[in-house]
């Protein structure tokens, strides 16, 4: 089997620029992957395509990683339906920072084999003035191309509409690709694909200005079955930062993937064999499976990937003192579950829908009733039925704690102090 048949295999081939790259990807080439510095961190989207770069790495192909820190100044508007905040250059500078030292430890981990090269866009562009990319890059692009790519033509009709700032992004990547053409030696650029209009536009442009051949292949964006994006949790963006999203949380992301979606999700986020994961797809069907066992898998193998046996350890950890609702366990790995602190004085005998609200876990009273008709409110593991349960004394774990539950699995700790 072919590496581009494998790759389609696992659902990462949505479009490719020519079928001459089936063979091509038969030796050794350069290629790159690139990410807009435009948050500190990349999230769980980002993964996927981080993914297909390192099936192509681990088959011997040389990863080069585009920090776009001209291209995030700019904004891309593929996907978006108005435009991005602008972000200063230091802003722009401290996230490509912090997102190549996470996709370095990331790639160490998904293909240690692979010796990465990676440069920040900014780099070729502080050097050019506008007359010279006017002259040498803008007279070979075309209007009617440019208008009729899909990320372009949705915002000109919008009511939002489209500035010039971001029409001109195509221009930029498709100039990065002739620029790491010539100076990486990249024939083929991946992305989602929502970049295929970006892509192309780099092929036609190195075609045009030096007769170059180069290669795009685009993958679907990480989509649930009914069509929304993975990748967003009630807080936002799921992140690949610890710091923005703990182990825990991460992992707990996972463990709550619907079932028609975690055989997608092995073949996209691990690195499981195919006949494993047909396997345990058939598993599913078993009367004796245990429910949820793919969804610890997923879990358990992408968490390792993201956050190394260290913050596997402590998603398991924390999880296992949540379900526990040990009091011990639950100060040990504190820092890696979602909590606050309130002055027991202000939980003791309060209505616990309330407490479910000042305690952030919920956004509303309405929210937090609509929680208990549903019969999804918990505390310490314990269904709440009642919207008048207050909080009594023998619901505070050792006296200064309590387990909230939305479903059976999503917690948050309260911890109670004196003051």
């Amino acid at each position: 089997m072919t590496l581009l048949n494998a790759l389609k295999m696992r659902g990462f081939v949505e479009q490719i620029t020519d079928p001459k790259l089936e063979e091509l990807l038969q030796e050794p080439l350069a290629f790159y992957w690139g990410i807009d510095p435009t948050a500190p961190s990349p999230h769980l989207g980002n993964y996927a395509g981080f993914m297909l770069l390192s099936h192509l790495a681990r088959a011997g192909h040389r990863p080069v990683i585009v920090i776009g820190g001209a291209t995030a100044l700019v904004g891309d508007p593929s996907g978006k339906d108005k435009e991005r905040p602008i972000l200063s250059r230091e802003e722009v500078k401290a996230n490509g920072a912090s997102i190549e030292k996470i996709l370095r430890a990331i790639l160490a981990r998904s293909a240690p084999q692979a010796e990465p090269i990676f440069v920040d866009n900014a780099d070729w562009y502080q050097g050019m003035n506008i007359l010279s990319f006017l002259r040498d890059v803008g007279k070979l692009f075309r209007l009617g191309p440019m208008l009729a790519k899909e990320s372009v033509r949705a915002r000109v009709n919008s009511e939002e509409g489209m500035s010039y700032t971001e029409f001109s992004y195509q221009l930029l990547q498709g100039y990065d690709f002739f620029h790491l053409a010539q100076d990486k030696k990249v024939s083929l650029q991946i992305g989602g694909s929502d970049q295929w209009g970006n892509i192309t536009a780099g092929c036609e442009f190195a075609r045009k200005s030096q007769g170059i051949e180069l290669y795009g292949l685009t993958s679907p964006l990480l989509t649930r079955s009914d069509g929304k994006k993975f990748g967003k949790s009630e807080q936002g963006a799921v992140w690949l930062s610890e710091d923005l999203c703990s182990p825990y949380q991460f992992y707990q992301y996972l463990l709550r993937v619907p079932d028609q979606d975690v055989i997608h999700l092995l073949k996209v986020l691990t690195f499981l064999d195919l006949e494993e994961i047909k396997e345990l797809e058939a598993s599913m069907q078993n009367p004796h499976y245990e429910p949820n066992a793919l969804q610890k898998r997923l879990a358990k193998e992408v968490t390792l990937i993201v956050h190394g046996e260290e913050g596997l350890d402590k998603a398991i950890k924390a999880t296992q003192a949540a379900n526990s609702f040990d009091p011990e366990l639950l100060d040990a790995v504190i820092d890696e579950l979602p909590h606050c602190e309130i002055p027991l004085s202000k939980v003791e005998g309060r209505l616990l829908v309330d407490i479910f609200v000042e305690s952030g876990f919920l956004p509303s009273k309405g929210e937090a009733k609509r929680l208990i008709k549903s019969q999804g409110a918990y505390i310490n593991g314990e269904k709440i039925l009642d919207e008048q349960k207050t909080v009594a004394k023998e619901d505070i774990l050792q006296g200064n704690k309590l387990v909230l539950g939305s479903g059976k699995k999503k917690k948050f700790v309260v911890f109670l102090s004196e003051s």
